[in-house]
């Protein structure tokens, strides 16, 4: 086929059929295990992830429990996924897994994790889980690597609302309530704002529990995860400096408080929140600096 990846539905955790992604070089240098956003879906990533595997760069991703066509696709998905049907544990409990068959896949390999807004949130949660749970998974990371992470909201919801909703989780945990995303605010190409309007594997939705979880977890990684940050583990922050969705500043807060031998922070002046739809060179400088960040931690 002329696609520049091989698409499967795979079984992963809690027997749920997940939509997965191998984009593969003829022989690869690195692996990257990519994780999407809040609502979107890694259809929405076929411009930015070849330009990986044409650098040698092989990258597997999956669009997540509760979203994208791992929870929309009537012909493939599980009988138990629907959207929003998520939380911050099977989060967790996915990437593990996937990143365990992704090195199985591509063998042999340095391999780097990345994820974008929620998704940057669960990368950085994922190697700093006060369980060892995770550790030996962690132990295979070369590096890491968030993109707009939503450690906070740029603009955060009322204190009360969140309160309610956190006790309304417990009771009906995925009863969905409006997640809108103003759409100008994603980057500052309007053609890939209006093309995500339209995207039917896109809803302005989210649970009760999927979107308390999302955002007191970040809070948990600004003010005490970052004390588990293992710090032989390389990172990479990237987030532009006019991001409206995920807050800019804590993403540098936390590259600041945590203890890693080696990380890094780039700032994007005056860049969106989706910085792999940003125009005028930026999607290029962010793969670039992407690219650049796994080159330097081969060994």
């Amino acid at each position: 086929s002329s696609l520049p990846y091989t698409e499967s539905w795979l079984p992963g955790p809690q027997s749920t059929q997940f939509y997965t992604r191998l984009y593969t070089s003829p022989s690869p240098k690195a692996l990257l295990v990519f994780v999407h956003g809040f609502a979107e879906h890694v259809g929405r990533y076929d411009h930015i992830h070849p330009r990986f595997s044409e650098q040698g760069i092989a990258v597997f991703t999956f669009d997540q429990r509760g979203f994208g066509r791992t929870a929309l696709d009537e012909k493939n998905r599980s009988k138990g996924s629907s959207w929003g049907k998520t939380g911050w544990s099977d989060q967790m409990e996915d990437i593990d897994f996937w990143l365990n068959y992704a090195t199985k896949q591509v063998p042999g390999v340095p391999v780097f994790l990345m994820g974008h807004s929620m998704g940057g949130g669960e990368v950085l949660g994922f190697v700093t889980d006060t369980s060892s749970k995770y550790s030996n998974t962690t132990k295979l990371l070369n590096g890491v690597i968030a993109g707009s992470p939503l450690i906070t909201q740029t603009y955060p919801a009322p204190k009360i609302l969140r309160w309610i909703g956190a006790k309304a989780s417990l009771i009906t945990p995925y009863t969905l309530i409006p997640a809108d995303v103003k759409i100008q605010n994603l980057s500052r190409d309007p053609a890939f704002n209006e093309a995500y309007a339209k995207d039917k594997y896109i809803k302005q939705t989210g649970s009760l529990r999927g979107v308390k979880d999302m955002l007191s977890m970040g809070e948990v990684l600004l003010n005490e995860r970052w004390k588990q940050w293992p710090s032989n583990l390389p990172v990479l922050f990237i987030h532009g400096t006019d991001d409206k969705i995920t807050s800019h500043d804590s993403t540098k807060t936390f590259h600041d408080k945590i203890q890693a031998q080696d990380k890094k922070f780039i700032a994007i002046p005056d860049a969106y929140h989706e910085l792999q739809n940003e125009p005028n060179g930026v999607k290029e400088q962010m793969v670039e600096d992407v690219i650049s960040f796994i080159d330097t931690h081969l060994s």
